[in-house]
């Protein structure tokens, strides 16, 4: 790897390092590893292979720099937050393009991911914790005052490896928390330049990251010197986060996938939401934790509503690389994805599953590409249905009873989110209202906002990211009892 540059010109993407203690740093052991793109599978640039000595540099790091950032008023760490905002908004193409080459999502949603974290640091700069005055006499003054945890690291997956370290990382830092980003490996780049462009905008050890293999997490979240886990990923490195931050009462936030359902009602509007439903179904190949992964179709509707999804998704869902024009499914990202997935239609096929779609793959493409796939109503305990794909496969499925519907829905170790479609809106509230998930929509699906608390039910996770709510999830609450002399 060539020597860092740290000029104040634009971020150049051919040379990545660790951002540790103010400077591009390589591994301590000099040991490197890349990924390959999943459209091409061609090599992507080489990365450091982090060591413990590595995160024990940036862990000392960030808790020399935790008091003065803590310090630093609010007003001016919310001035350089929307100055880092802005100079990620100028180099969009540059993250949009390294975004496709590491996770494979076409062009066009890589832009919408950029800009999407320019907005949410944006409007989490709006947002404030203002004291809580309790009580204010002449005898006693109670107040409740938020105060940083400390050092936080965020620990983000490969699917969306910008948007959800920027879940994490202006609350953080708003709040008076330094960060460790700790990107998945299999997506490092563009977490490791955010870090990189947070050099010129925050003090040392305020801002950093680190890539690694699957030895960096747990190094990260057994460190005595954390304070703050956040986590998005599985159930099952969720649960192993929860119990080895137990062990030091490491405060944890966990958002670990969902199995969303959506019923559509026999009022609906067929040609008007099919679009929508497809869209929020298979974007990012269908490697999205709230996607739609359970559709509940109204029987009186069932066959035409079948009939237009899959019209809909093999004339307009064009699958190709992320380059390509007109592409609006990218491959599965990494080859352990792709054979897990790959590995769900060996059992669909083995089982007899009716498939309604008639795409293939095309053998032409050498990446991880599967075009999306829609069941004709598997069984309810069927494994397409059970389990969360995390690729482009889509069961449908009948009701008829309001209350049977309901019941399936909430059948489910998941809680993340749920989406009701009616023209009834009384009838889709009352539905609405018995889903038990974080977040529930009512003739949509997957509309997030900054300043709006994203939470999860059951197994999904616990905690909460966005929002007010997601800034106290960076504090200590105190409160202060002042009498008079």
């Amino acid at each position: 790897m060539s020597s860092p540059d740290t000029s104040e010109t634009s971020l150049q993407f051919a040379t990545f390092y660790n951002v540790v203690n103010g400077k591009l740093t390589e591994s301590s052991s000099g040991q490197t590893y890349h990924n390959t793109n999943p459209s091409t599978l061609q090599a992507n640039p080489e990365v450091p292979l982090s060591t413990h000595e590595d995160v024990d540099a940036a862990v000392s790091a960030a808790q020399a720099a935790a008091g003065p950032w803590a310090e630093t008023p609010w007003a001016e760490r919310k001035k350089k937050l929307q100055g880092f905002a802005t100079a990620l908004e100028s180099q969009t193409e540059h993250f949009s393009e390294m975004l496709v080459k590491e996770n494979g999502k076409p062009l066009f949603w890589a832009r919408i991911e950029v800009q999407s974290c320019v907005k949410w640091v944006r409007e989490i700069c709006e947002l404030s914790l203002p004291d809580n005055i309790i009580e204010d006499t002449e005898q006693r003054r109670v107040v409740e005052r938020y105060t940083p945890l400390g050092v936080a690291v965020g620990i983000v997956p490969w699917n969306f490896p910008l948007m959800l370290s920027f879940f994490k990382l202006p609350a953080a830092l708003l709040t008076g928390n330094v960060f460790i980003l700790k990107p998945s490996p299999f997506t490092p780049y563009c977490c490791l330049k955010v870090a990189e462009l947070g050099l010129r905008f925050f003090p040392p050890g305020v801002l950093q990251a680190l890539s690694g293999d699957d030895r960096l997490g747990p190094w990260v979240t057994e460190h005595p010197g954390i304070d703050k886990v956040a986590f998005t990923g599985s159930i099952a490195t969720g649960k192993k986060i929860l119990q080895t931050c137990s062990a030091s009462m490491k405060r944890v936030t966990l958002e670990m996938g969902g199995n969303d359902p959506a019923i559509i009602c026999a009022d609906v509007d067929i040609a008007a939401i099919v679009p929508k439903v497809a869209m929020i179904s298979f974007v990012n190949s269908g490697q999205l934790c709230m996607a739609v992964k359970r559709l509940y179709v109204h029987e009186s509707i069932y066959d035409a509503f079948l009939a237009a999804m899959v019209e809909f998704v093999e004339s307009s869902l064009k699958v190709g690389d992320g380059f390509a024009e007109n592409s609006f499914i990218g491959p599965i990202t990494h080859k352990a994805q792709f054979d897990r997935v790959t590995e769900l239609l060996d059992h669909i096929k083995k089982n007899e599953f009716k498939v309604a779609t008639k795409n293939s793959p095309d053998i032409s493409q050498q990446g991880f590409f599967i075009p999306p796939v829609i069941l004709d109503n598997p069984p309810e305990d069927s494994r397409p249905v059970v389990d969360e794909p995390f690729g482009p496969i889509l069961p449908l499925l009948k009701w008829s009873e309001q209350s049977d519907v309901i019941q399936r829905a909430n059948d489910t170790e998941y809680g993340l989110g749920a989406s009701v479609w009616s023209k009834d809106v009384a009838q889709a509230n009352q539905i609405a209202s018995k889903l038990k998930a974080g977040s529930v929509w009512i003739n949509t699906h997957g509309e997030l906002e900054p300043n709006v608390a994203f939470g999860c039910h059951k197994s999904s996770g616990f905690g909460v990211e966005c929002g007010v709510e997601g800034l106290k999830a960076y504090c200590n609450i105190q409160s202060v009892y002042s009498r008079p002399a």
